[in-house]
């Protein structure tokens, strides 16, 4: 017999791509508490929900593409000079001060969430298995544990539980219940990571300012992301956690990168090849991992308690006590074959009646996804990251024949290539790709080689002659 409890592939409900998705129900502000490193500051209810209105990415997405626009034709009719501000000392400093924030804002808002994931996230090897695991990564409000999640129903309107007793407060989701992410750090640190993306549009300005120009993919990348993580914590979307607590990471790692190189400071070129490569693989990952969501489904086991009335006899001792649906089963069998006489037959020993509470087990089959807010956040990152996982293919691919037709013009061979030809082929083809999609959504900035557009805090000294002078 199959386990009733199971994780399972299923088709999504057609309902949840309704365009546009339903405003309800509305984003939860976390919960105030006391002051301190990991959560220095509360976020004002009325705050937290005005930033997600949805005019506000909108707006501030326009406005930097058009003006990323403006400023690119300005450069190519100044044949890309540098601005003078960018030779400035100030400027350098800022710059500096710009990437040490950024690696310090990331490494912090990585360490918040991945606390908040530890507390949330089950363990697939504990009792509750890999339902306990789905069910803590796809359900976001609620205490811990199968069937104690709080889920957004849209054909009611309101906030439900299969779980009599669950923490629902004047119609919402408690705010201070633990064991689930939103309230475990994702509301606090998915909303500032998400004002984060406005900030993070200087280093768009900073190569402008140097006179180089912003790519459009460029451009997509920054105003696509401001717009996804949006969607992500504007629609308590669960996948949304990825991005944050992964991106975080890698920021963390590139932007302290950056300031090494402003100090020329030289990194060793496994670390930038390993930086390169996690970057490009947080796209291709992501989108494949946000559009799971849609098609995962799980049962889980609810047990609930109900009062059963049992009967007894006197003389009996405890552990053979008859449940009354039996004791009832077995009068009305005696009735039908003794007829009235049999079954009005008095009982030598007096029965009693008395009533207890039994537990009674029944499993509910829920979807991942709920909403058609969740939806449309999980399918906007799939559509905004599938321009780059098209890029990342052509650079590949293109890559790939080049090399390969390379390699049999030296060799001379026209045989086929070995089955490791083909692996060490992919793997520089892979590289390749990489490094041209850095160079198109960074700008320029190249993890790769160890350039970086960063002047060096002190300059060669020269000659007169303008040659530099050898160091000592």
């Amino acid at each position: 017999m199959a386990d009733p409890v199971q994780v399972f592939r299923s088709l999504p409900d057609p309902s949840l791509f309704g365009f546009p998705p339903s405003n309800a129900p509305a984003p939860i502000p976390p919960v105030a508490v006391p002051a301190s490193i990991m959560r220095p500051f509360n976020i004002p209810d009325h705050i937290f929900t005005a930033a997600l209105d949805w005019t506000v990415p909108l707006t501030i997405a326009t406005l930097y593409a058009v003006t990323v626009k403006s400023l690119n034709i300005y450069n190519k009719a100044h044949h890309k000079k540098p601005w003078a501000i960018s030779k400035t000392r100030p400027f350098f400093a800022f710059v500096v001060l710009h990437n040490i924030f950024l690696a310090v804002y990331s490494a912090w808002t990585f360490w918040g969430m991945l606390g908040g994931m530890k507390r949330s996230i089950l363990n697939p090897m504990g009792p509750d298995g890999f339902v306990g695991t789905a069910d803590s990564f796809c359900r976001l409000h609620g205490s811990s544990g199968p069937g104690n999640s709080v889920y957004y129903e849209e054909s009611s309107s309101s906030w439900v539980s299969v779980v009599q007793g669950s923490h629902i407060v004047d119609g919402l989701p408690s705010r201070t219940e633990t064991g689930r992410m939103w309230n475990e750090g994702l509301a606090y640190y998915g909303w500032i990571f998400y004002l984060s993306k406005f900030y993070e549009v200087l280093d768009t300005f900073i190569i402008l300012a140097k006179g180089k120009p912003s790519s459009t993919l460029q451009t997509y990348h920054h105003a696509g992301a401001m717009l996804s993580m949006w969607a992500g914590i504007r629609y308590m979307s669960a996948p949304i956690w990825m991005f944050v607590l992964i991106n975080s990471f890698i920021h963390s790692l590139m932007y302290f990168y950056y300031t090494l190189t402003a100090f020329s400071i030289r990194v060793p070129t496994p670390i930038k090849r390993t930086l390169t490569s996690m970057q490009i693989t947080q796209f291709l990952v992501g989108a494949s991992y946000a559009m799971l969501h849609s098609f995962v489904t799980y049962t889980v086991p609810i047990t609930t308690r109900v009062n059963a009335v049992v009967k007894y006899d006197a003389a009996a001792p405890s552990d053979s006590v008859v449940p009354a649906v039996a004791a009832n089963a077995i009068d009305s069998l005696k009735n039908y074959i003794l007829g009235a006489a049999g079954a009005a037959e008095p009982s030598a020993v007096p029965s009693h009646v008395k009533t207890t509470v039994i537990g009674e087990t029944r499993y509910v089959t829920q979807p991942c996804i709920a909403t058609t807010g969740e939806t449309f956040a999980i399918w906007l990152n799939v559509l905004y990251l599938a321009p780059l996982t098209y890029l990342f293919v052509s650079f590949f691919i293109a890559s790939y024949v080049k090399r390969s037709n390379a390699a049999t013009k030296i060799s001379g061979k026209k045989t086929a290539p070995s089955v490791n030809d083909n692996v060490l082929l992919a793997e520089k083809a892979g590289w390749d790709a990489a490094k041209g999609i850095e160079k198109e959504v960074y700008g320029g900035e190249s993890m790769v080689n160890g350039s970086s557009d960063e002047t060096p805090l002190t300059p060669s000294p020269k000659k007169a002659n303008g040659k530099a002078r050898r160091r000592a």
